[in-house]
């Protein structure tokens, strides 16, 4: 299957705005991008890579909502969401949805992007 994975982590508020900070001295990604997600942000990943006519699978933390809202509002990306049931959600099914997925959109500060 074709699709593409956002993994969104906000690392507890603030704290992970300046741990994400820090990775992005490091390794010159958005100081922001990752925790925010925003339209404009999964659009710039996915539109040249022609990923914008396939599933994206949203998989978060539940900490920012605000995130999810906004993706759903999107006309270009709400369509393509799906989500992953709470019930069904856990940390080794998540990963193999990241792993199997053609573009994986993550927070450089997250354990999840690391290798």
């Amino acid at each position: 299957a074709i699709y593409s994975v956002i993994h969104s982590r906000s690392l507890e508020g603030e704290p992970g705005f300046k741990l994400l900070r820090n990775v992005s001295r490091k390794s010159g990604c958005d100081p922001v991008g990752a925790l925010e997600m925003t339209p404009g942000y999964i659009k710039s990943i996915l539109s040249p890579l022609g990923m914008l006519n396939y599933p994206i699978v949203f998989i978060t933390d539940g900490q920012n909502s605000e995130v999810l809202e906004r993706l759903q509002n999107d006309p270009d990306i709400g369509p393509q969401l799906r989500l992953v049931p709470e019930e069904a959600s856990w940390v080794g099914g998540d990963i193999t949805l990241a792993i199997m997925s053609n573009v994986f959109i993550g927070n450089p500060a997250s354990t999840f992007s690391g290798f």
